[in-house]
């Protein structure tokens, strides 16, 4: 067996049909009223989760330190001038320690697998929920993360939580070199994975009222240019208002 055909014979066994090349795509919850945030409300920040690495040729992430901690401080001065535009209506949730802690990235965690569910059975038409055809037929979108989120450190004092998460996958020099050989072969293999989650959650309810999720977002989050992209691209039609927008109102 040659190096092509080994090579063909590895993209058809790794190649998976998944809906990889979505867009960006938004919701807001169908009985969610945007004019309620204007006026006071305040939402708590919670900090970012943020992974950053390398993508192997079988696919497998691989996590890298260095860039990933590029990305927190890119990401972290992104948000932090994002943030400043709204004033005092977001709010950094405090510092968690011991159990708080734990609770805080139990719910982070959560936060990433729903949206990886509303990505693949929400905005997805090929793939739905047993549970959720009859909203998606009704074009309702109904997605929580459980009352529970009450309990997190800061919500007493706050209306609404914001949560995000990053996780960026870079094609290693033996991924790409697959996905020439597989296109060769007519086989679709992606190289890389640039998810962006950003969702604004009640914190009476649990229910997300507002979400963008994409596996596929833009902005290379090591550098500062890309970050501020890819910031941006997470509030896309963020449903409060800016300070400024606000004034010239």
């Amino acid at each position: 067996m040659n190096f092509l055909t080994k090579m063909l014979a590895a993209v058809l066994a790794l190649s998976v049909p998944a809906p990889l090349a979505a867009q960006e795509r938004g919701a807001v919850r169908h009985d969610f009223d945007a004019t309620q945030l204007q006026g006071g409300a305040r939402i708590l920040v919670f900090r970012p989760r943020i992974r950053v690495g390398e993508q192997s040729t079988g696919g497998m992430f691989e996590p890298r330190a260095d860039w990933t901690e590029l990305a927190r401080d890119n990401l972290g001065t992104a948000i932090d001038d994002y943030q400043a535009r709204f004033g005092a209506s977001l709010i950094d949730a405090p510092e968690a320690f011991g159990d708080e802690a734990r609770l805080v990235d139990d719910y982070i965690t959560l936060f990433s697998v729903v949206s990886e569910s509303i990505v693949n059975y929400q905005f997805f038409v090929g793939n739905r929920l047993e549970t959720k055809k009859a909203n998606n037929r009704e074009d309702i979108f109904d997605w929580s993360l459980g009352s529970g989120v009450g309990e997190l450190p800061g919500a007493a004092q706050a209306d609404y939580a914001l949560f995000i998460n990053v996780e960026d996958h870079y094609g290693s020099t033996g991924r790409k070199v697959l996905q020439v050989f597989a296109a060769l072969g007519g086989v679709s293999v992606t190289s890389g994975r640039h998810a962006g989650f950003a969702a604004l959650v009640d914190l009476h309810t649990g229910n997300i009222l507002w979400v963008n999720a994409d596996l596929q977002m833009g902005g290379d989050v090591r550098e500062i240019d890309g970050a501020q992209r890819r910031v941006e691209q997470l509030f896309e039609d963020f449903p409060l208002l800016p300070n400024d927008a606000v004034a010239a109102e």
